[in-house]
């Protein structure tokens, strides 16, 4: 009797492990990474991060400024952006509210904003596109939005 049992036993994980085999896939499915753009760049590269702060040039009648110009910071090596210095406002009289504060492995020569057109105290809405713009400067970095280049709206990267 114990042997059947024991026969019986042996069978069922037979059976059983074959059923799981057959369930399981031969192949792993891939794993994929999604790597958040405050990843510790300075464990990542070994370089060291220093913080950068932004200084927007622009003429009073600049086309571009509208009735306000809003801006955010998008992330791209060598910078991230930090904190609540990634959101600026910039008003037509020379105005602001908020700076541009990002940190770097190294100066940047170019940074990259999505914009839209808004007065200081508009309700969030979508931007525009891709604003880029050259940079100057070591520490203080001087971005003049005359020289920026507008890129496509986000409708063309459908």
């Amino acid at each position: 009797m114990m042997k059947q049992i024991s026969a019986l036993f042996l069978g069922l994980m037979f059976i059983a492990s074959g059923a799981v085999a057959a369930t399981t896939p031969s192949k792993p499915a891939p794993r994929v990474s999604i790597f958040s753009t405050s990843t510790d760049w300075e464990a990542v590269t070994g370089l060291m991060l220093h913080e950068y702060h932004g200084v927007f040039e622009y003429k009073n009648n600049d086309r571009l400024i509208g009735r306000g110009l809003v801006l955010y910071y998008l992330d791209g090596f060598p910078c991230y952006g930090l904190g609540e210095g990634v959101r600026v406002w910039l008003g037509p009289r020379g105005d602001h509210d908020g700076d541009l504060r990002i940190a770097c492995v190294h100066a940047p020569t170019e940074i990259k904003f999505a914009w839209r057109n808004a007065t200081r105290d508009a309700d969030q809405a979508v931007t525009e596109g891709i604003l880029t713009c050259p940079v100057k400067g070591d520490r203080e970095l001087t971005i003049d939005l005359s020289q920026c280049t507008r890129g496509a709206d986000w409708e063309s990267y459908k």
